[in-house]
C-alpha cells in the first residue's frame, strides 16, 4: 500500500483554479498507483458548499486514478453551521467514511463550527485516523481514537503570520515525528504549497510523510517533492516490528 501526498499551488477562492491543479498532479502519477493506494488532498481546497460537486470530483479522481481518495475538506451547512468536513471515496467510487475539524482554529472560529464526525475509518483492512490541520496539534483528539491507528492522516492549510514559511515548516515536522514515535504509527501531511496565495496569511508547505521505522534521523520527515506530489510506502511488517519493539519498554496506551 503506497500513500499518496499533494502539495499543490492553490489560490483562496478559485475553485475552478484548485480543481485543476490536484487533478493535474494525480495524473501525473496514475500508472505507478494500485486499488490498494490511497491519495491525500489538502484542507479546503475548493470554496464549493453544494456536497454533490464536491463528492462527484472525488469520485472522478478515484476512477483517474483507481486507489482511494481522502478528500481533504470544504466548508458545508450543516444544520444552519458552517462545518469543516471531508469524504473518503473508494476505488468504485463509493464514500466509506466522513470526517470533520473538531477544533477551528484561529479566525477560522468566526465562521465555522466545531464538527462532530471523528475521523476513525478503516481503509483496505488498516486503521486509519484523519485529522483536519489544527485537530493534529492536540493530543487528547488522537487518544479518543477506539484502536491504535496505523496511519494518521492530516489534511492541511497552513497559515503564519511570519515573513517565512521555514518557522512553520519546523514546528509541524517536529510534531509529525513525534506523534510517529508516540503513538507507533506513520503520518502523512498534505498540504498547500508555500506561493499559494490567501487574503490575509501566507501558506508555509507544511506537506511530508513521517517514518518512524527508519534509522537514519535525516528521514524520520521526509517533505513532499517540489514537484508538489510524492508517493510514500506503507511497509506495515515494519510498523509492527517497530511497536513490539516500543511495547516491549512500555509504550502504547491501547
Amino acid at each position: 500500500m503506497n500513500l499518496v501526498l499533494l502539495q499543490p499551488t492553490l489560490h483562496a477562492g478559485d475553485t475552478e483554479h484548485n480543481l485543476n491543479a490536484v487533478e493535474s498532479l494525480i495524473k501525473k502519477v496514475c500508472e505507478e498507483l494500485s486499488r490498494d493506494d490511497i491519495i491525500l488532498l489538502p484542507e479546503h481546497f475548493t470554496f464549493e458548499g453544494d456536497p454533490k460537486p464536491y463528492q462527484n470530483y472525488l469520485r472522478r479522481l478515484a476512477s483517474l486514478a483507481q486507489c482511494t481518495i481522502v478528500g481533504g475538506s470544504y466548508h458545508r451547512k450543516v444544520d444552519g453551521k458552517r462545518i469543516n468536513v471531508g469524504s473518503i471515496i473508494d476505488a468504485n467510487g463509493i464514500e466509506i467514511g466522513s470526517y470533520s475539524k473538531l477544533r477551528p482554529y484561529f479566525n477560522e472560529q468566526n465562521h465555522v463550527s466545531p464538527g462532530e464526525s471523528f475521523g476513525e475509518v478503516t481503509i483496505n483492512g488498516r486503521s486509519f485516523l484523519i485529522l483536519i490541520c489544527a485537530d493534529f496539534w492536540y493530543s487528547d483528539i488522537i487518544l479518543k481514537a477506539t484502536k491504535l491507528p496505523d496511519v494518521i492522516l492530516v489534511p492541511s492549510l497552513s497559515v503564519s503570520r511570519k515573513p517565512k514559511g521555514e518557522y512553520s515548516r519546523s514546528l509541524w515536522h517536529h510534531l509529525a515525528i513525534s506523534r510517529a514515535y508516540e503513538f507507533g504509527v506513520y503520518v502523512g501531511i498534505s498540504d498547500w504549497g508555500e506561493q499559494s496565495t490567501l487574503p490575509k496569511y501566507r501558506t508555509c508547505g507544511v506537506g511530508g510523510f513521517a517514518d518512524p521505522t527508519l534509522l537514519n534521523p535525516d528521514q524520520f520527515f521526509q517533505p513532499i517533492d517540489e514537484k508538489g506530489i510524492s508517493i510514500y510506502k506503507l511497509n506495515f511488517k515494519a510498523l509492527e516490528s517497530f511497536r513490539e519493539d516500543r511495547r516491549q519498554r512500555g509504550f502504547f496506551w491501547k
